[in-house]
Protein backbone atom coordinates (compact mmCIF):
# COMPACT_ATOMS: atom_id res chain seq x y z
CA UNK A 1 0.00 0.00 0.00
CA UNK A 2 1.13 3.68 -0.82
CA UNK A 3 1.24 6.08 2.17
CA UNK A 4 -2.05 7.42 0.90
CA UNK A 5 -3.68 4.44 1.50
CA UNK A 6 -2.15 3.25 4.10
CA UNK A 7 -3.87 6.62 5.71
CA UNK A 8 -7.29 5.33 4.56
CA UNK A 9 -6.95 2.12 5.93
CA UNK A 10 -5.80 3.92 9.26
CA UNK A 11 -9.54 6.24 9.25
CA UNK A 12 -11.69 3.00 8.76
CA UNK A 13 -9.88 1.33 11.78
CA UNK A 14 -10.24 4.00 13.81
CA UNK A 15 -14.00 4.30 12.91
CA UNK A 16 -14.46 0.52 13.18
CA UNK A 17 -13.45 1.05 16.38
CA UNK A 18 -15.15 4.49 17.80
CA UNK A 19 -18.65 2.69 16.45
CA UNK A 20 -18.26 -0.56 18.05
CA UNK A 21 -18.09 1.35 21.53
CA UNK A 22 -21.51 2.57 21.23
CA UNK A 23 -23.48 0.00 23.38
CA UNK A 24 -26.54 -0.91 21.61
CA UNK A 25 -28.08 -1.11 18.30
CA UNK A 26 -30.96 0.73 19.33
CA UNK A 27 -28.10 3.63 20.09
CA UNK A 28 -26.67 3.51 16.97
CA UNK A 29 -30.17 4.45 15.19
CA UNK A 30 -31.15 7.07 16.75
CA UNK A 31 -31.64 10.31 15.28
CA UNK A 32 -29.73 13.35 16.90
CA UNK A 33 -29.38 15.82 13.59
CA UNK A 34 -30.26 16.60 9.96
CA UNK A 35 -27.74 16.34 7.17
CA UNK A 36 -25.56 18.49 4.55
CA UNK A 37 -27.88 15.79 2.27
CA UNK A 38 -31.35 16.96 3.65
CA UNK A 39 -31.23 13.22 5.45
CA UNK A 40 -31.84 11.94 8.96
CA UNK A 41 -28.51 11.76 10.99
CA UNK A 42 -28.19 8.86 12.78
CA UNK A 43 -26.02 8.55 15.99
CA UNK A 44 -23.61 5.73 14.05
CA UNK A 45 -23.10 8.34 11.05
CA UNK A 46 -22.31 11.43 13.35
CA UNK A 47 -19.95 8.87 15.44
CA UNK A 48 -17.93 7.94 12.18
CA UNK A 49 -18.01 11.12 10.56
CA UNK A 50 -16.54 12.90 13.96
CA UNK A 51 -14.07 10.00 14.21
CA UNK A 52 -12.69 10.68 10.12
CA UNK A 53 -12.53 14.90 10.87
CA UNK A 54 -10.93 14.32 14.09
CA UNK A 55 -8.12 11.78 12.47
CA UNK A 56 -7.41 14.34 9.90
CA UNK A 57 -6.63 16.97 11.86
CA UNK A 58 -4.79 15.19 14.57
CA UNK A 59 -2.60 13.72 11.44
CA UNK A 60 -2.45 16.69 9.56
CA UNK A 61 -3.72 14.83 6.56
CA UNK A 62 -3.57 17.18 3.49
CA UNK A 63 -7.12 16.87 2.57
CA UNK A 64 -10.66 18.58 2.38
CA UNK A 65 -13.51 16.53 3.02
CA UNK A 66 -16.93 16.26 1.62
CA UNK A 67 -19.10 14.19 3.60
CA UNK A 68 -22.34 12.75 3.51
CA UNK A 69 -23.37 14.56 7.30
CA UNK A 70 -21.40 17.82 7.35
CA UNK A 71 -21.17 18.43 3.81
CA UNK A 72 -17.53 20.45 2.31
CA UNK A 73 -15.10 20.62 4.99
CA UNK A 74 -12.29 23.38 2.93
CA UNK A 75 -9.06 22.62 4.69
CA UNK A 76 -7.83 24.74 1.84
CA UNK A 77 -5.90 21.83 0.13
CA UNK A 78 -6.07 20.83 -3.92
CA UNK A 79 -7.52 17.28 -2.79
CA UNK A 80 -10.64 16.70 -1.68
CA UNK A 81 -11.58 13.24 0.35
CA UNK A 82 -15.16 11.93 -0.45
CA UNK A 83 -16.43 10.05 2.38
CA UNK A 84 -19.55 8.28 3.01
CA UNK A 85 -18.97 7.70 6.69
CA UNK A 86 -21.06 4.62 6.54
CA UNK A 87 -22.85 3.84 3.59
CA UNK A 88 -26.12 1.80 4.29
CA UNK A 89 -26.97 2.82 7.60
CA UNK A 90 -30.23 0.69 7.79
CA UNK A 91 -28.60 -2.84 7.98
CA UNK A 92 -25.89 -1.53 10.32
CA UNK A 93 -28.55 -0.32 12.94
CA UNK A 94 -30.25 -3.40 12.36
CA UNK A 95 -27.28 -5.74 12.52
CA UNK A 96 -27.54 -6.60 8.58
CA UNK A 97 -23.73 -7.12 7.96
CA UNK A 98 -23.43 -5.13 5.55
CA UNK A 99 -22.38 -1.85 5.68
CA UNK A 100 -18.93 0.57 4.85
CA UNK A 101 -16.96 3.30 5.50
CA UNK A 102 -16.51 4.64 1.96
CA UNK A 103 -13.41 6.60 1.13
CA UNK A 104 -11.75 8.38 -2.64
CA UNK A 105 -9.55 10.71 -3.15
CA UNK A 106 -9.63 13.23 -6.27
CA UNK A 107 -10.13 17.06 -7.42
CA UNK A 108 -13.34 17.84 -8.69
CA UNK A 109 -15.24 14.67 -9.96
CA UNK A 110 -15.56 10.98 -10.81
CA UNK A 111 -12.96 10.76 -13.59
CA UNK A 112 -10.44 12.62 -11.43
CA UNK A 113 -10.39 9.97 -8.85
CA UNK A 114 -7.09 8.28 -8.08
CA UNK A 115 -7.53 6.58 -5.14
CA UNK A 116 -9.95 4.67 -3.00
CA UNK A 117 -10.67 2.61 -0.06
CA UNK A 118 -13.62 0.36 0.76
CA UNK A 119 -14.26 -1.49 4.11
CA UNK A 120 -17.37 -3.65 4.87
CA UNK A 121 -16.90 -2.52 9.07
CA UNK A 122 -19.20 -5.76 9.88
CA UNK A 123 -16.98 -8.50 7.89
CA UNK A 124 -13.46 -6.43 7.76
CA UNK A 125 -12.98 -7.35 4.33
CA UNK A 126 -11.23 -4.67 2.76
CA UNK A 127 -11.16 -3.55 -0.91
CA UNK A 128 -8.83 -0.51 -2.53
CA UNK A 129 -7.55 0.74 -5.84
CA UNK A 130 -5.34 3.11 -7.15
CA UNK A 131 -5.61 5.02 -11.14
CA UNK A 132 -3.91 2.61 -13.33
CA UNK A 133 -2.54 -0.08 -11.00
CA UNK A 134 -5.71 -2.40 -10.41
CA UNK A 135 -7.97 -2.91 -7.89
CA UNK A 136 -7.88 -5.38 -4.68
CA UNK A 137 -9.89 -7.13 -2.05
CA UNK A 138 -7.31 -7.94 0.77
CA UNK A 139 -4.54 -7.75 -0.98
CA UNK A 140 -5.40 -10.16 -3.43
CA UNK A 141 -6.19 -8.45 -6.88
CA UNK A 142 -10.06 -8.37 -8.36
CA UNK A 143 -11.48 -8.56 -11.55
CA UNK A 144 -14.76 -8.10 -13.11
CA UNK A 145 -16.36 -11.72 -14.84
CA UNK A 146 -16.84 -12.53 -18.12
CA UNK A 147 -20.64 -11.64 -19.22
CA UNK A 148 -22.84 -14.64 -20.47
CA UNK A 149 -26.17 -13.72 -21.05
CA UNK A 150 -28.13 -17.28 -19.93
CA UNK A 151 -26.79 -16.34 -16.28
CA UNK A 152 -26.72 -12.69 -15.91
CA UNK A 153 -27.30 -12.06 -11.72
CA UNK A 154 -27.14 -8.39 -10.38
CA UNK A 155 -27.83 -6.12 -7.94
CA UNK A 156 -30.88 -3.82 -7.99
CA UNK A 157 -32.08 -0.84 -6.56
CA UNK A 158 -35.75 -1.49 -5.27
CA UNK A 159 -35.85 0.97 -2.60
CA UNK A 160 -39.60 3.10 -2.42
CA UNK A 161 -38.02 5.02 -5.13
CA UNK A 162 -37.02 2.47 -7.35
CA UNK A 163 -38.44 3.27 -11.30
CA UNK A 164 -41.30 0.27 -12.21
CA UNK A 165 -38.62 -0.67 -15.21
CA UNK A 166 -36.25 -2.01 -12.05
CA UNK A 167 -38.98 -4.45 -11.30
CA UNK A 168 -39.52 -5.56 -14.30
CA UNK A 169 -35.39 -5.93 -15.27
CA UNK A 170 -35.57 -8.76 -11.73
CA UNK A 171 -38.14 -10.62 -14.05
CA UNK A 172 -35.83 -11.28 -17.00
CA UNK A 173 -32.68 -12.32 -15.14
CA UNK A 174 -31.54 -15.16 -13.91
CA UNK A 175 -30.78 -13.99 -10.12
CA UNK A 176 -31.14 -10.14 -8.24
CA UNK A 177 -30.22 -8.91 -4.70
CA UNK A 178 -31.06 -5.51 -3.16
CA UNK A 179 -28.35 -5.41 -0.26
CA UNK A 180 -29.11 -1.55 0.41
CA UNK A 181 -25.55 -0.45 0.46
CA UNK A 182 -25.18 1.07 -2.65
CA UNK A 183 -20.84 0.74 -2.08
CA UNK A 184 -20.69 -2.82 -1.46
CA UNK A 185 -23.35 -3.52 -4.41
CA UNK A 186 -21.03 -2.00 -6.90
CA UNK A 187 -18.12 -3.64 -5.49
CA UNK A 188 -19.14 -6.84 -6.17
CA UNK A 189 -19.49 -6.36 -9.61
CA UNK A 190 -16.04 -5.36 -9.46
CA UNK A 191 -14.68 -8.87 -7.82
CA UNK A 192 -16.98 -10.95 -9.96
CA UNK A 193 -19.75 -11.97 -7.92
CA UNK A 194 -22.67 -10.05 -9.95
CA UNK A 195 -22.35 -8.82 -13.36
CA UNK A 196 -24.32 -5.55 -12.93
CA UNK A 197 -25.69 -2.81 -10.46
CA UNK A 198 -28.71 -1.42 -11.71
CA UNK A 199 -29.65 1.69 -10.08
CA UNK A 200 -32.58 3.82 -11.28
CA UNK A 201 -35.37 5.84 -8.97
CA UNK A 202 -38.19 7.91 -10.24
CA UNK A 203 -37.56 10.59 -7.53
CA UNK A 204 -34.93 12.39 -8.14
CA UNK A 205 -34.62 12.72 -4.08
CA UNK A 206 -33.92 9.17 -3.88
CA UNK A 207 -31.07 9.28 -7.06
CA UNK A 208 -27.37 8.25 -6.28
CA UNK A 209 -25.27 10.59 -4.32
CA UNK A 210 -21.02 11.17 -5.33
CA UNK A 211 -20.46 10.09 -1.48
CA UNK A 212 -22.23 6.88 -2.00
CA UNK A 213 -20.00 5.29 -4.81
CA UNK A 214 -17.15 7.35 -5.13
CA UNK A 215 -14.66 4.47 -4.04
CA UNK A 216 -16.77 2.16 -5.39
CA UNK A 217 -16.66 3.64 -9.01
CA UNK A 218 -12.66 3.71 -9.14
CA UNK A 219 -12.41 -0.16 -7.49
CA UNK A 220 -14.94 -1.17 -10.27
CA UNK A 221 -13.18 0.85 -13.12
CA UNK A 222 -9.52 -0.55 -12.36
CA UNK A 223 -11.13 -4.10 -11.72
CA UNK A 224 -12.26 -3.79 -15.48
CA UNK A 225 -15.60 -2.73 -15.32
CA UNK A 226 -17.74 0.60 -17.22
CA UNK A 227 -20.08 2.98 -15.18
CA UNK A 228 -22.58 4.75 -17.61
CA UNK A 229 -25.86 6.71 -17.48
CA UNK A 230 -29.03 5.68 -18.47
CA UNK A 231 -28.59 7.32 -21.87
CA UNK A 232 -25.13 4.96 -22.40
CA UNK A 233 -22.75 7.77 -21.90
CA UNK A 234 -19.88 7.18 -19.50
CA UNK A 235 -20.94 8.25 -16.14
CA UNK A 236 -19.38 10.88 -14.00
CA UNK A 237 -20.23 13.35 -11.22
CA UNK A 238 -19.12 16.19 -9.95
CA UNK A 239 -17.98 16.66 -6.42
CA UNK A 240 -21.29 17.98 -4.59
CA UNK A 241 -24.38 16.85 -2.18
CA UNK A 242 -27.12 18.27 -4.83
CA UNK A 243 -26.10 16.15 -7.97
CA UNK A 244 -28.13 12.83 -7.31
CA UNK A 245 -28.20 10.24 -10.61
CA UNK A 246 -29.04 6.79 -12.00
CA UNK A 247 -26.42 5.28 -13.81
CA UNK A 248 -25.93 1.17 -14.42
CA UNK A 249 -22.08 -0.54 -13.41
CA UNK A 250 -21.41 -3.55 -14.81
CA UNK A 251 -18.95 -5.74 -16.30
CA UNK A 252 -19.02 -5.27 -19.82
CA UNK A 253 -21.18 -2.70 -21.72
CA UNK A 254 -22.93 -4.90 -23.56
CA UNK A 255 -25.17 -5.63 -20.68
CA UNK A 256 -26.60 -2.02 -20.99
CA UNK A 257 -28.60 -3.04 -24.10
CA UNK A 258 -30.04 -5.74 -22.48
CA UNK A 259 -30.87 -3.68 -19.10
CA UNK A 260 -32.18 -0.40 -20.93
CA UNK A 261 -33.47 -1.30 -23.86
CA UNK A 262 -34.62 -4.76 -22.92
CA UNK A 263 -32.77 -7.25 -25.81
CA UNK A 264 -29.31 -8.59 -25.51
CA UNK A 265 -28.05 -5.92 -28.67
CA UNK A 266 -26.05 -7.22 -31.61
CA UNK A 267 -23.57 -9.75 -30.93
CA UNK A 268 -21.66 -12.36 -33.61
CA UNK A 269 -21.73 -11.67 -37.20
CA UNK A 270 -23.54 -8.80 -38.38
CA UNK A 271 -25.41 -8.62 -41.67
CA UNK A 272 -25.81 -5.01 -42.69
CA UNK A 273 -28.90 -3.18 -44.81
CA UNK A 274 -27.82 -0.43 -46.76
CA UNK A 275 -31.01 1.95 -47.69
CA UNK A 276 -30.28 5.20 -49.83
CA UNK A 277 -32.16 8.27 -50.90
CA UNK A 278 -31.52 7.69 -54.96
CA UNK A 279 -32.11 11.88 -55.41
CA UNK A 280 -29.46 12.57 -53.02
CA UNK A 281 -26.46 14.42 -55.46
CA UNK A 282 -22.87 11.82 -55.31
CA UNK A 283 -25.65 9.08 -53.67
CA UNK A 284 -23.55 6.49 -55.35
CA UNK A 285 -20.02 7.71 -54.42
CA UNK A 286 -21.80 7.97 -50.75
CA UNK A 287 -23.20 4.22 -51.10
CA UNK A 288 -19.86 3.29 -52.36
CA UNK A 289 -17.64 4.82 -49.48
CA UNK A 290 -19.75 2.47 -46.69
CA UNK A 291 -19.52 -0.76 -49.00
CA UNK A 292 -15.84 -0.02 -48.84
CA UNK A 293 -15.88 0.74 -45.16
CA UNK A 294 -17.92 -2.53 -44.84
CA UNK A 295 -15.56 -4.40 -47.04
CA UNK A 296 -15.53 -8.18 -45.64
CA UNK A 297 -19.30 -8.34 -44.00
CA UNK A 298 -22.59 -9.50 -45.82
CA UNK A 299 -24.33 -6.70 -46.88
CA UNK A 300 -27.58 -6.38 -48.21
CA UNK A 301 -29.46 -3.55 -50.41
CA UNK A 302 -32.75 -1.96 -50.25
CA UNK A 303 -34.45 -1.32 -53.80
CA UNK A 304 -33.17 1.89 -53.74
CA UNK A 305 -29.71 1.49 -53.29
CA UNK A 306 -29.59 -1.64 -55.61
CA UNK A 307 -31.01 0.78 -58.16
CA UNK A 308 -27.95 3.36 -57.52
CA UNK A 309 -25.33 1.08 -57.52
CA UNK A 310 -26.41 -1.21 -60.91
CA UNK A 311 -27.45 -4.38 -59.03
CA UNK A 312 -30.59 -6.30 -57.30
CA UNK A 313 -32.14 -4.79 -54.25
CA UNK A 314 -34.27 -6.14 -52.01
CA UNK A 315 -37.33 -4.21 -50.64
CA UNK A 316 -37.07 -2.34 -47.25
CA UNK A 317 -40.12 -4.84 -45.85
CA UNK A 318 -38.53 -8.31 -46.88
CA UNK A 319 -35.10 -7.21 -45.62
CA UNK A 320 -33.44 -9.09 -43.26
CA UNK A 321 -30.49 -7.45 -41.16
CA UNK A 322 -28.95 -6.88 -37.51
CA UNK A 323 -28.40 -3.26 -38.40
CA UNK A 324 -29.82 -0.61 -41.20
CA UNK A 325 -27.69 2.28 -42.28
CA UNK A 326 -29.73 4.75 -43.85
CA UNK A 327 -27.49 7.74 -46.36
CA UNK A 328 -30.43 10.87 -46.62
CA UNK A 329 -32.09 12.71 -44.61
CA UNK A 330 -34.62 12.58 -41.66
CA UNK A 331 -37.23 11.32 -44.25
CA UNK A 332 -35.02 8.30 -45.20
CA UNK A 333 -34.60 6.97 -41.98
CA UNK A 334 -38.37 7.49 -41.33
CA UNK A 335 -39.69 5.55 -44.61
CA UNK A 336 -37.17 2.70 -42.73
CA UNK A 337 -38.55 3.00 -39.86
CA UNK A 338 -42.06 2.72 -40.90
CA UNK A 339 -41.10 -0.96 -43.09
CA UNK A 340 -38.57 -2.49 -40.85
CA UNK A 341 -37.89 -2.70 -36.69
CA UNK A 342 -33.86 -3.12 -37.52
CA UNK A 343 -31.96 -0.92 -35.55
CA UNK A 344 -30.79 2.21 -37.93
CA UNK A 345 -27.83 4.18 -38.16
CA UNK A 346 -28.27 7.11 -40.18
CA UNK A 347 -25.20 8.91 -42.22
CA UNK A 348 -27.22 12.53 -43.20
CA UNK A 349 -26.84 13.13 -46.93
CA UNK A 350 -29.92 15.77 -46.64
CA UNK A 351 -29.87 19.05 -44.70
CA UNK A 352 -30.71 19.21 -40.73
CA UNK A 353 -30.52 15.36 -40.51
CA UNK A 354 -31.73 15.62 -36.57
CA UNK A 355 -32.12 11.85 -36.36
CA UNK A 356 -29.10 10.70 -38.18
CA UNK A 357 -25.29 10.03 -35.85
CA UNK A 358 -23.15 10.49 -38.71
CA UNK A 359 -22.29 12.93 -40.61
CA UNK A 360 -21.05 12.89 -44.59
CA UNK A 361 -17.26 13.50 -44.30
CA UNK A 362 -17.39 11.07 -41.50
CA UNK A 363 -18.47 7.87 -42.86
CA UNK A 364 -15.65 6.02 -42.58
CA UNK A 365 -14.96 6.34 -38.72
CA UNK A 366 -18.52 6.21 -37.85
CA UNK A 367 -18.52 2.63 -39.93
CA UNK A 368 -15.29 1.72 -38.16
CA UNK A 369 -17.04 2.25 -35.08
CA UNK A 370 -20.59 0.33 -35.63
CA UNK A 371 -18.21 -2.49 -36.77
CA UNK A 372 -16.32 -2.55 -33.80
CA UNK A 373 -19.76 -2.37 -31.46
CA UNK A 374 -18.59 0.63 -30.10
CA UNK A 375 -22.18 2.33 -29.83
CA UNK A 376 -25.20 1.85 -27.79
CA UNK A 377 -29.06 1.23 -28.78
CA UNK A 378 -31.42 4.26 -28.49
CA UNK A 379 -35.47 3.70 -28.00
CA UNK A 380 -37.62 5.56 -29.06
CA UNK A 381 -41.69 4.89 -28.66
CA UNK A 382 -43.97 4.71 -31.93
CA UNK A 383 -47.75 6.09 -32.29
CA UNK A 384 -50.40 4.04 -33.85
CA UNK A 385 -52.97 5.25 -36.09
CA UNK A 386 -56.66 3.63 -36.33
CA UNK A 387 -59.17 5.37 -38.93
CA UNK A 388 -62.95 4.22 -37.47
CA UNK A 389 -61.11 1.38 -35.89
CA UNK A 390 -59.22 0.55 -38.85
CA UNK A 391 -55.41 0.41 -38.31
CA UNK A 392 -52.98 1.80 -40.44
CA UNK A 393 -49.19 1.97 -40.64
CA UNK A 394 -47.15 3.25 -37.26
CA UNK A 395 -45.15 6.33 -37.17
CA UNK A 396 -42.38 7.98 -35.40
CA UNK A 397 -42.47 11.66 -35.82
CA UNK A 398 -46.12 12.38 -36.02
CA UNK A 399 -49.77 11.73 -37.38
CA UNK A 400 -51.31 14.73 -39.28
CA UNK A 401 -54.63 15.28 -40.18
CA UNK A 402 -55.54 18.57 -41.96
CA UNK A 403 -57.71 19.35 -44.93
CA UNK A 404 -58.11 17.90 -48.58
CA UNK A 405 -58.21 21.08 -49.97
CA UNK A 406 -55.81 24.25 -49.98
CA UNK A 407 -56.79 27.18 -48.42
CA UNK A 408 -60.12 25.67 -46.59
CA UNK A 409 -60.61 25.34 -42.71
CA UNK A 410 -61.88 22.35 -40.83
CA UNK A 411 -62.89 21.76 -37.42
CA UNK A 412 -62.01 19.02 -35.06
CA UNK A 413 -62.73 18.09 -31.93
CA UNK A 414 -59.75 16.41 -29.41
CA UNK A 415 -60.37 14.00 -26.77
CA UNK A 416 -58.30 12.57 -24.34
CA UNK A 417 -59.20 9.06 -22.96
CA UNK A 418 -62.52 9.97 -23.73
CA UNK A 419 -62.63 13.43 -22.27
CA UNK A 420 -63.08 16.26 -24.72
CA UNK A 421 -59.79 18.29 -24.37
CA UNK A 422 -60.87 21.21 -27.01
CA UNK A 423 -62.58 21.74 -30.31
CA UNK A 424 -60.81 23.69 -32.75
CA UNK A 425 -60.83 25.41 -36.40
CA UNK A 426 -57.60 25.32 -37.98
CA UNK A 427 -56.26 23.63 -41.02
CA UNK A 428 -55.44 20.69 -39.04
CA UNK A 429 -54.12 18.93 -36.22
CA UNK A 430 -50.66 17.54 -35.27
CA UNK A 431 -50.50 14.50 -32.75
CA UNK A 432 -46.39 14.04 -32.32
CA UNK A 433 -44.15 11.64 -30.24
CA UNK A 434 -41.00 14.03 -28.28
CA UNK A 435 -38.79 12.72 -31.40
CA UNK A 436 -41.25 14.53 -33.96
CA UNK A 437 -41.20 17.77 -31.63
CA UNK A 438 -37.78 18.68 -32.97
CA UNK A 439 -39.71 18.41 -36.48
CA UNK A 440 -43.54 20.16 -38.08
CA UNK A 441 -44.33 20.01 -34.35
CA UNK A 442 -41.53 22.33 -33.40
CA UNK A 443 -42.25 24.76 -36.31
CA UNK A 444 -45.75 25.59 -35.30
CA UNK A 445 -44.33 27.10 -32.23
CA UNK A 446 -44.91 23.80 -29.69
CA UNK A 447 -42.28 22.78 -27.20
CA UNK A 448 -39.13 20.91 -28.21
CA UNK A 449 -39.53 17.87 -25.80
CA UNK A 450 -36.67 15.63 -24.23
CA UNK A 451 -37.41 11.90 -25.77
CA UNK A 452 -36.82 10.84 -22.36
CA UNK A 453 -40.24 12.14 -21.67
CA UNK A 454 -43.23 9.59 -22.32
CA UNK A 455 -45.65 12.26 -23.82
CA UNK A 456 -47.69 13.28 -26.44
CA UNK A 457 -47.67 16.49 -27.92
CA UNK A 458 -51.17 17.89 -29.66
CA UNK A 459 -50.61 21.16 -32.05
CA UNK A 460 -53.45 22.74 -33.80
CA UNK A 461 -52.29 23.86 -37.62
CA UNK A 462 -53.07 27.65 -38.06
CA UNK A 463 -55.78 27.79 -35.73
CA UNK A 464 -58.57 30.33 -36.45
CA UNK A 465 -58.97 31.07 -32.44
CA UNK A 466 -55.29 32.35 -30.61
CA UNK A 467 -56.34 30.63 -27.67
CA UNK A 468 -55.71 27.06 -29.61
CA UNK A 469 -52.44 26.77 -28.06
CA UNK A 470 -50.81 22.91 -28.00
CA UNK A 471 -51.01 20.09 -25.10
CA UNK A 472 -49.16 17.65 -23.66
CA UNK A 473 -50.41 14.39 -22.45
CA UNK A 474 -49.28 11.80 -21.09
CA UNK A 475 -48.18 9.16 -23.89
CA UNK A 476 -50.69 5.83 -21.99
CA UNK A 477 -53.33 8.28 -23.02
CA UNK A 478 -55.47 7.51 -26.42
CA UNK A 479 -55.87 10.64 -28.09
CA UNK A 480 -59.02 10.47 -30.61
CA UNK A 481 -59.54 13.42 -33.67
CA UNK A 482 -62.97 13.80 -34.53
CA UNK A 483 -63.26 15.51 -38.09
CA UNK A 484 -66.99 17.24 -37.46
CA UNK A 485 -67.48 18.81 -40.68
CA UNK A 486 -68.60 16.74 -43.65
CA UNK A 487 -65.65 17.99 -45.67
CA UNK A 488 -62.99 15.61 -46.67
CA UNK A 489 -59.69 15.42 -44.74
CA UNK A 490 -55.78 13.73 -44.56
CA UNK A 491 -54.00 11.77 -42.13
CA UNK A 492 -50.34 11.68 -42.92
CA UNK A 493 -48.09 9.62 -41.33
CA UNK A 494 -44.48 10.55 -40.48
CA UNK A 495 -44.55 12.77 -44.27
CA UNK A 496 -44.27 9.03 -45.84
CA UNK A 497 -47.92 7.69 -46.22
CA UNK A 498 -51.17 9.65 -46.70
CA UNK A 499 -54.92 8.19 -46.23
CA UNK A 500 -58.17 10.06 -47.43
CA UNK A 501 -60.26 10.73 -44.61
CA UNK A 502 -64.16 11.17 -44.97
CA UNK A 503 -66.51 13.87 -43.05
CA UNK A 504 -66.91 12.69 -39.91
CA UNK A 505 -63.81 10.22 -39.68
CA UNK A 506 -62.69 9.31 -36.23
CA UNK A 507 -59.13 8.79 -35.66
CA UNK A 508 -57.39 7.09 -32.69
CA UNK A 509 -53.66 7.47 -31.82
CA UNK A 510 -52.11 5.19 -28.96
CA UNK A 511 -48.86 4.83 -28.30
CA UNK A 512 -47.54 1.89 -30.19
CA UNK A 513 -45.96 -1.16 -28.68
CA UNK A 514 -43.43 -1.60 -31.57
CA UNK A 515 -40.26 0.87 -31.28
CA UNK A 516 -37.69 2.24 -33.48
CA UNK A 517 -34.18 1.74 -32.54
CA UNK A 518 -31.80 4.15 -33.39
CA UNK A 519 -27.35 3.19 -33.17
CA UNK A 520 -26.06 6.10 -31.02
CA UNK A 521 -22.48 7.03 -30.94
CA UNK A 522 -23.58 10.51 -28.96
CA UNK A 523 -26.66 10.69 -27.21
CA UNK A 524 -26.36 13.79 -25.79
CA UNK A 525 -29.99 15.51 -26.83
CA UNK A 526 -29.20 18.59 -25.74
CA UNK A 527 -25.74 19.12 -27.70
CA UNK A 528 -27.93 17.71 -31.31
CA UNK A 529 -30.49 20.63 -30.34
CA UNK A 530 -27.73 23.00 -30.38
CA UNK A 531 -25.69 22.00 -33.39
CA UNK A 532 -28.29 21.28 -35.83
CA UNK A 533 -31.16 23.34 -34.65
CA UNK A 534 -30.00 26.46 -32.93
CA UNK A 535 -26.92 26.83 -34.77
CA UNK A 536 -28.43 25.72 -37.88
CA UNK A 537 -29.27 28.52 -40.66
Amino acid sequence: MTGLLKTLEAIADAVKKAIDLIPSLEERGQDIAMGADGTPTSEVDKVAENTVLDYILRNEVELNVLSEEIGFVDNGYEETLVLDPIDGTSNAIAGVPMYTISMAVGTSDLKGLHTAYLRNLATGESMWAEKGKGAFKDGKPIKVRPLDFNQISMNVYLGNGADPKAFKLVKRIKSSRSYGCASLEMELVAEGQADGFYMNSERYSRGIRVVDIAASYLILMEAGGCVMDLKGQPFNMPFDLASRSNFLACNDRRLFDFVVNGDLGIEGRMVYGLAVNPNLPDIRDHAERVLKALEGEEVVLDSAAGTVLGTKGTPLDEMKADVMITIGGDGTILRTAMNTKIPILGINGGGVGFLADVEINDIENGIERLRNGDYVIEERFKIDSYIDGKSVEPAVNEAVIHTDSIAKIRQFKIFVDGKLSTEVRADGVIISTPTGSTCYAMSLGAPIVDPGVDAFIIVPIAAYKFTSRPFVVPADAKITVECVLDKGCMLVLDGQTEHHLDGGSRIDITRSSEKIRFIRFNTDFYSRVRTKLVNAI
